[in-house]
């Protein structure tokens, strides 16, 4: 080969890997994430909870109740709010449910604080306040306990969701649904989970990955079916610059912030709601062993649905069957799938 038709070759080869490292598709998957919200009638608002804590997030047209686009104060469905877990904001964890679950229901899908555009000022970090601010967000929306059909959390979002579903009252009539959040984590577990990966110092590693080797190993224990052929670095290097960085530093805060498996501040119980548990079968991060042992701790309104062939992420994994399963529960089918 001629020296100059080989530089040239190189020369080109190095500009295209340069290009691809500018490059971000992270902004244009955001965006179809966000059109995916759009087209089914959800639209984005800053919610003031009070003088310290702003919640993000997506609404439907009939709420808030006080709203322009709802003057004559009437909720058009039963209401039902999504929690999302660790990870990118909502509208990438929640994007393959929300337009089945609109057709039924007025979806109330906010950012957890320091997710997104969340944020607050104040000091609290446990799950618990999470909690706490996603309940003010329903009476900030005006939305009563009688017109909530149901909680629906997901990981993270499930202790949360566990929570609010505490702090509705006995009241509430509403469902609960758990998707692969272990309420019952332990320091033990924890330590499990760090021996299943390898080469990690904490679950914060795990769980807020700092470099590509870091996302790389948290991609195959939350994914089950991983993409046919491995993703390369700069679209790795873009995911955590993307989704991962901002305000590392306060979720850092969270996670060490969960009360779960410290018995001073928190005991599992039974709840008077009817709940219902989704797992994935080879969930790498909560065993799907833990499912079975929160179907017996919370009691006897509880059924557990368990996706084949699925990770930590049933709902993205497994679309289609998860959103069955989920509106069977939720619209009291009588022809469930459970």
């Amino acid at each position: 080969m001629e020296p100059s038709l080989f530089k040239s070759i190189h020369f080109l080869r190095d500009s295209l890997q340069k290009f691809a490292m500018r490059l971000s598709i992270i902004p244009i998957l955001d965006a179809l994430a966000r059109r995916t919200f759009t087209s089914a009638g959800l639209r984005p608002e800053s919610i003031t909870i009070n003088s310290e804590t702003t919640i993000h997030c997506w609404l439907p047209p009939s709420l808030p109740l006080s709203s322009p686009q709802n003057p004559n104060n009437q909720i058009s469905k039963p209401s039902l709010l999504l929690i999302h877990g660790f990870g990118p904001v909502t509208t990438w964890q929640w994007r393959a449910q929300v337009r089945a679950l609109s057709r039924h229901f007025d979806l109330i899908v906010p950012d957890l604080i320091f997710f997104g555009r969340s944020t607050t000022t104040s000091p609290e970090r446990s799950e618990l306040f999470q909690a706490s601010m996603m309940v003010a967000l329903l009476k900030s929306l005006g939305v009563s306990g009688e017109s909530i059909a149901g909680i629906v959390g997901t990981s993270y979002g499930g202790f949360v969701a566990y929570h609010a579903a505490r702090m509705m009252g006995e009241e509430w009539t509403g469902k609960l649904v758990i998707a692969s959040s272990d309420l019952e984590k332990k320091d033990e577990d924890d330590r499990a989970l760090m021996e299943r990966v390898g080469g990690i110092g904490s679950v914060v590693e795990i769980m807020l990955p700092r470099t590509t080797d870091d996302l790389r190993k948290l991609l195959k224990i939350s994914v089950r079916r991983p993409p046919r052929f491995p993703p390369p670095e700069f679209l790795l290097r873009d995911v955590l610059r993307n989704l991962y960085q901002d305000n590392m530093e306060r979720k850092i805060e969270l996670l060490k912030g969960v009360t779960l498996g410290n018995k001073d501040l928190f005991q599992l119980t039974p709840l008077r709601q009817e709940v219902l548990i989704l797992w994935g079968e080879h969930d790498g991060i909560f065993p799907v062993i833990k499912a079975f042992q929160l179907k017996k701790k919370l009691g006897e309104k509880v059924k557990l649905k368990i996706f084949k062939n699925t990770g930590h992420v049933p709902q993205l994994e497994a679309p289609d069957e998860f959103n069955k399963v989920l509106l069977s529960f939720l619209l009291g089918s009588p022809n469930s799938t459970l």
